[in-house]
């Protein structure tokens, strides 16, 4: 968690009184969200998030017993967190599917053919890459040509890894589309 969210975290608790709470129980909890998670840098951030939505809860609500909100929070937060790698996952797979078959192109030994093919296929590449809209060609170009994983495309575009991933994948599936390819 940056260091900006780490003083709204401290300013939240020590307005709303809840220092002590997080001093309490904030070694157990991150263990844990390290024993759900298997990081315990991931579970710091998680037990810091679950702090922050507890504080902006127990501004609105009262909460009869917060030791155990705060857990159920974590719990879910992981939860989410492990959702969410599971989806990057999946979307790294499609995307490594999607690159062997550009690679593919790529490696193939040129003959005479293959390379008046490759060309044509080439061209029809650079058609479709010229449909997409400039961030989705950007995202593309950044990680394919530029060799950029897809955490340096998404600093470079100003945009969450997960979108990245989605440009990058929408990117490649609009190109595969237009060389027909399944």
């Amino acid at each position: 968690m940056s260091a900006g969210n780490d003083a709204r975290l401290f300013g939240v608790i020590r307005n709303t009184g809840l220092d002590t709470l997080y001093a309490s129980h904030r070694g157990a909890l991150v263990g844990y969200a390290g024993r759900i998670l298997g990081d315990v840098g991931r579970a710091e951030e998680v037990v810091q998030e679950a702090f922050i939505r507890f504080s902006a809860s127990a501004e609105t609500t009262i909460i009869d017993e917060p030791v155990s909100y705060l857990y159920r929070t974590v719990r879910n937060l992981c939860l989410d967190t492990k959702r969410g790698a599971a989806r990057d996952h999946r979307r790294d797979q499609v995307l490594a599917d999607a690159l062997g078959d550009i690679e593919g192109i790529r490696s193939a030994e040129p003959t005479p053919e293959t390379l008046a093919v490759s060309r044509q296929e080439l061209r029809r590449l650079q058609a479709a890459m010229a449909e997409l809209p400039e961030r989705m060609r950007r995202a593309l170009e950044l990680h394919r040509i530029s060799e950029l994983s897809v955490k340096q495309v998404a600093a470079e575009l100003g945009v969450s890894v997960g979108t990245a991933h989605g440009l990058i994948v929408q990117a490649l599936e609009h190109c595969r589309q237009r060389l027909d390819r399944r």
